[in-house]
């Protein structure tokens, strides 16, 4: 059985090809994670979006808060 990461965090220019990323990781089970970024590079917009397994429902609020204060 494959070991899959809890947490991932995907990033890439916003095309359909980024879609289809989290599309696809969306039907292995993992679940988006608070909201996407963007930002700017001149050229194109480069987006962020976190994903982590359904069967991760509690993830250490911990976690959370350190990741918000820190950011």
């Amino acid at each position: 059985m494959e070991n899959k990461l809890k947490y991932r965090l995907i990033t890439g220019k916003d095309d359909a090809n980024f879609c289809k990323r989290i599309s696809e990781l969306l039907d292995e089970g993992y679940k988006l994670y608070e909201s996407p970024s963007c930002t700017f590079n001149g050229q194109d917009v480069i987006v962020a979006q976190a994903v982590i397994l359904n069967e991760c429902d509690n993830l250490d609020i911990g976690f959370k808060r350190t990741v918000k204060e820190n950011f």
